[in-house]
Formats: structure tokens, C-alpha cells, sequence
């Protein structure tokens, strides 16, 4: 439960900041997508967690129990993992600047915690995880945060131990 606390707080403090410190043509060390696809990527998938943007489970049912082991896992997701539901040709931007597509980040990750301090039993589904309560969802968007991180650039290994 220590190690969702701190991760909530990176979740909440940390990680817009160093968003902001990521230079927008910064070019990606893999994947497809530049520094704002990443960040509007990562506002997608905050609504996702927040129940905003509802998602069948596409992953079949018995593999589920692997899927979510490997979610609460430290593992790190692998370079270039591939997600069935995103096009081969990153999604057209839909903020003319970078601080703009940061505040929507932002606005989506207050609106997350804001929905799981309402209702503490609060579950959404991923499509790749399932149903996911709250510790499962900040696992999940730390693990992905930190990947698209690393993306560009920055070293994560400051947040081994969150």
C-alpha cells in the first residue's frame, strides 16, 4: 500500500512536472509517437482509468490473472510494446502546444483521483487488464507514465523504489 501512496503522489506532483522539462522535439528513442502524441496518448488512457472512456476487455479471460500479476509487478513494460487498439500512424494532435496537451494531463489525473475519492470501490475497465480497482489503476498509469518516460529519454531508475 506504501509503494500506491508514493506512486499516487508521483502520479499527482511529479509527473507533469517533468513533462514540462522534456523538450517537445526531443526525438522518441523508439515508438512512433513525438512528445505531445505522448502526452494526449497518456490523457486517453487517464480517461480510460477514470471510467471516462468505457473499453471492453479484449484479453481473453483466462489469461487475465497473468496480465494483472504482470501489472503489479515492478517489470517495466518492454520497448516498443505493441497496443492493438492504437493505429500504426500516431492520432492527429489535437492541442496547438505542448503546455496545453500538460494541462489536459493534469485535468484528467485530478478528475481520476477526484472519482476514486468519491467512491473508494470505484473499478473501470482496461482492455487489456481488466477490471481494475484503484491501487491496480495508479499501478498501471505509474507503469505507463514511466515507459513513455523512458521514451524520451528519462532515466526512471530515480523512481525504482516509488
Amino acid at each position: 500500500m506504501e509503494n500506491i501512496k508514493l506512486k499516487t503522489v508521483f502520479l499527482k506532483n511529479t509527473y507533469t512536472t517533468i513533462l514540462e522539462t522534456i523538450d517537445e522535439n526531443e526525438p522518441q528513442q523508439w515508438g512512433k509517437m513525438n512528445v505531445r502524441q505522448m502526452i494526449e496518448h497518456m490523457s486517453d488512457y487517464v480517461r480510460i482509468a477514470s471510467g471516462l472512456t468505457p473499453m471492453d476487455v479484449i484479453t481473453p479471460e483466462d489469461r487475465l490473472p497473468k496480465m494483472q500479476q504482470f501489472l503489479m509487478s515492478e517489470k517495466p513494460f518492454p520497448e516498443n510494446t505493441p497496443n492493438v487498439l492504437m493505429s500504426e500512424i500516431p492520432s492527429p494532435l489535437k492541442h496547438q502546444t505542448k503546455k496545453e496537451a500538460i494541462i489536459e494531463l493534469r485535468n484528467e489525473l485530478d478528475y481520476f483521483f477526484k472519482a476514486h475519492e468519491v467512491d473508494l470501490n470505484k473499478e473501470t475497465r482496461n482492455p487489456f487488464f481488466g477490471i481494475l480497482n484503484f491501487e491496480m489503476q495508479v499501478q498501471l498509469l505509474f507503469k505507463h507514465a514511466t515507459h513513455h518516460l523512458r521514451q524520451f529519454g528519462i532515466d526512471t531508475t530515480l523512481f525504482a523504489n516509488v
